[in-house]
């Protein structure tokens, strides 16, 4: 028995000593290589031929160490900590506008005033070419720089010079800069006689507040089932995901569990009022950009069998930052956890690892997550984000179309939406308006008459195929084959601006609409041609299919089709 009780005595105190062990070394091994640092960094301070800018030094000794980490813990010094309130609190003083810079003119111009903002007041236009901001020439600068003067202490004014193309009027303005923020909520509203939806943006302060509110406007409106758009939402704060699903889901529900090396990063929220509604059917919308706090609330409603999710893969962010004070101001965000949804899973998608100085991010595969379970019995998957109950990919946009929008030096389809507001005082409302033929057609000659040009996917892949067909000796003998296929892929822009119709005409109404109704109404307007809202109409009005995705009747794959288990 003694012999029994030692052998046991051993098993508990050997790893503890092990531990401890470890532990110690752990600090010795810190302690050694900080003072090193130290040392190192005092020699060179000292001694090196030319002097030493401490800032920048020091600054690139602590992004090499937080290079190693994940790609969220950062440092931010005095000088960048009101870069660090603006990320979380989503709110800068400014006027509330998007500017860009136009190839053509050389210069950054006003691309989108934001509704109800100091810009869209003292009215200023897309397309205003900005000149001066106050006695500082804004003329051939580039966006990062016009921006920073742009922005300023809330209640700051400034005079802001600029040329309005239309009319090529100089015109200056007296802006009073404001607290801006990007609308929670850009766009909800009744889809249907009794479909609802809801847009929102990002998770900053009271988000969840709005998108109550919001739903129960809607339900007044007569809703009796809902769409909440998280596609292109990166998150935000965790305790408004929280109070979001609470929306939806009875008051104590634990919906998400932070777990991490100290006891202060552990934390269980639960939801904490009482709910608007638990009944009405809920559909989610979610993509590869759906990211964090957002993934909290599509994977919990998932989990918790409240939603049907529809779209794409969710980006698979699963971990938890804390912000902390370091001396002189600064400031870090640090990871300090991952967080496990109702189901008890992580959908944190990539490891990151760090050994022998080499940096492997890994994404964990398919073959390696682990199974869990919905609260009615449904299987899901940890790693790799949210897969939607349903899976509906977007269309894909045409090479040309991404051209025209971002890589044309001409800026022709921008000078096209500034020709056609000028003409245009009012236009149709946002959900009734579209492009006419004609109107269609005048954009296209406007493109063929700049001699507009872009690189074509297939004829660079085509070139990249003969380089390797005439370094492995095969060309000679396919010659013939390659003319042919050279000759069909012909780069043709007026059969490419024909065969791409619809899609450039919807771009182009969205950039139109930006100018009379904001990014609400572009959203509005998109909503007509998108396959996964359609799709989430669809599941809505077909009470008897929703529900049997949601007990677990049906699996269902790309397109909305169903497969029985």
């Amino acid at each position: 028995m003694k012999k029994l009780l030692t052998s046991l005595l051993l098993v508990v105190i050997l790893p503890t000593l092990t531990y401890g062990q470890e532990d110690k070394n752990h600090l010795f091994e810190t302690a050694k290589n900080l003072e090193i640092f130290n040392t190192v960094y005092k020699n060179l301070d000292l001694m090196y031929v030319d002097t030493l800018d401490a800032n920048e030094v020091i600054g690139d000794g602590i992004k090499g160490i937080l290079n190693r980490l994940d790609p969220y813990t950062e440092y931010y010094p005095a000088s960048e900590t009101q870069e660090l309130k603006r990320f979380i609190s989503g709110k800068y003083g400014g006027i509330g506008a998007l500017i860009r810079y136009h190839l053509q003119l050389k210069n950054a111009v006003i691309d989108e005033p934001y509704a109800q903002m100091p810009a869209a007041e003292v009215g200023l236009k897309k397309g205003d070419i900005i000149l001066q901001i106050d006695d500082s020439t804004m003329v051939g600068k580039d966006t990062k720089y016009v921006s920073e003067h742009l922005r300023g202490e809330p209640g700051s004014t400034f005079l802001l010079k600029i040329k309005r193309p239309s009319t090529g009027k100089i015109m200056t303005f007296k802006v009073k800069r404001r607290s801006i923020q990007m609308p929670v909520i850009p766009f909800y509203g009744m889809l249907t006689t009794d479909i609802g939806y809801i847009n929102l943006y990002q998770y900053y302060e009271d988000c969840a507040k709005e998108v109550r509110k919001a739903f129960i406007d809607l339900k007044k409106q007569g809703a009796k089932g809902m769409i909440l758009d998280l596609r292109g939402n990166g998150g935000g704060s965790e305790q408004e995901a929280v109070d979001l699903v609470n929306i939806f889901v009875p008051k104590d529900v634990t919906i998400v569990t932070n777990k991490g090396k100290l006891k202060r990063a552990n934390h269980a929220f639960k939801t904490r009022m009482e709910p608007v509604d638990t009944i009405m059917p809920l559909v989610v919308l979610v993509n590869n950009m759906t990211a964090s706090s957002s993934e909290i609330t599509s994977g919990s409603l998932q989990d918790l069998d409240r939603a049907v999710i529809v779209g794409t893969r969710t980006f698979g962010k699963g971990l938890v930052q804390m912000t902390m004070q370091v001396p002189y101001n600064g400031n870090m965000k640090v990871t300090t956890a991952h967080y496990y949804i109702p189901s008890g899973r992580c959908i944190q998608a990539i490891n990151y690892k760090h050994k022998k100085g080499k940096t492997l991010n890994t994404q964990l595969p398919d073959s390696l997550t682990r199974v869990f379970y919905t609260k009615n019995g449904r299987e899901v998957r940890d790693g790799g984000g949210i897969m939607p109950d349903v899976e509906i990919k977007p269309d894909t946009i045409a090479n040309i179309s991404a051209y025209l929008q971002h890589g044309d030096s001409t800026e022709t389809m921008f000078n096209y939406v500034i020709d056609y507001i000028a003409k245009h005082k009012t236009i149709a409302p946002a959900n009734q308006f579209e492009l006419t033929d004609a109107e269609y057609n005048e954009f296209k000659q406007q493109v063929l008459k700049n001699k507009f040009t872009y690189d074509p996917g297939t004829e660079k892949m085509l070139k990249e195929l003969e380089k390797i067909a005439k370094f492995e000796g095969y060309y000679e003998d396919a010659k013939p084959e390659f003319a042919a296929l050279k000759k069909k892929l012909t780069h043709d822009v007026a059969k490419d601006l024909e065969l791409n119709k619809n899609e450039l005409k919807q771009i182009i109404s969205a950039d139109i609409l930006t100018a009379y109704y904001f990014q609400g109404g572009a959203i509005q307007n998109g909503l007509k041609y998108d396959k996964q809202t359609k799709e989430a109409i669809r599941l809505l009005k077909n009470k008897e299919e929703y529900n049997q995705i949601l007990s677990g009747a049906k699996s269902v794959t790309n397109k909305g089709t169903q497969n029985k288990h």
